[in-house]
């Protein structure tokens, strides 16, 4: 028996995840992930690496975060506590959704969680205050293949639902797209 829906998004490769709950009197379990089941969604590369983040303020955003080749890599994003915005673009040079965003809200409450590919950048916004999320990459961090978009560029036009109350100064100087940014080639 299944313990995920795999549900496509419009972006192709990017997908929600809904985890099923057994739940009775005392509680629920829920699996967070299975090398088996997520096989088939094109993750094949084993877990390297887990991080566990705090985001206490409200309308905060972090982001937008990805690895270039060959430190590409592909996460698993969930929200332990509170809810939060969370959004992926795909900077693959010959996607059919290059350049293009998609946002899903996830929450403790919800046990969504977005499967992000190889070829995407990451960020999201916190809708509520003490937002905390879990993040499973395939690829350890390599900061010298860390790349990033400024989560307010024009060209992506991001519709943060909140207006933007805390960014960090390294996510505020991220740079804007250039008009010969050609994309990563995976």
């Amino acid at each position: 028996m299944s313990r995920f829906d795999f549900i496509p998004t419009p972006l192709v490769g990017l997908m929600l995840v809904q985890r099923k709950a057994i739940e009775d009197h005392r509680g629920f379990l829920s699996r967070f992930y299975c090398a088996d089941e997520f096989r088939a969604t094109g993750i094949t590369k084993p877990i390297a690496q887990i991080n566990h983040t705090l985001t206490r303020q409200r309308g905060a955003v972090r982001g937008l975060h990805f690895q270039h080749p060959p430190h590409a890599e592909a996460k698993l994003v969930s929200c332990l506590k509170g809810e939060i915005l969370d959004v992926a673009v795909d900077l693959r040079r010959d996607s059919s959704t290059f350049l293009h965003w998609h946002g899903e809200i996830l929450s403790a409450t919800n046990r969504k969680s977005l499967l992000i590919p190889e070829g995407y950048a990451h960020g999201f916004q916190a809708l509520t205050g003490d937002c905390e999320l879990i993040y499973l990459h395939t690829v350890v961090y390599h900061p010298e293949a860390e790349g990033a978009l400024n989560v307010a560029d024009p060209k992506l036009n991001i519709a943060w639902p909140l207006p933007i109350d805390d960014l960090s100064e390294r996510d505020r100087n991220h740079p804007f797209i250039k008009s010969d940014f050609q994309g990563i080639v995976l």
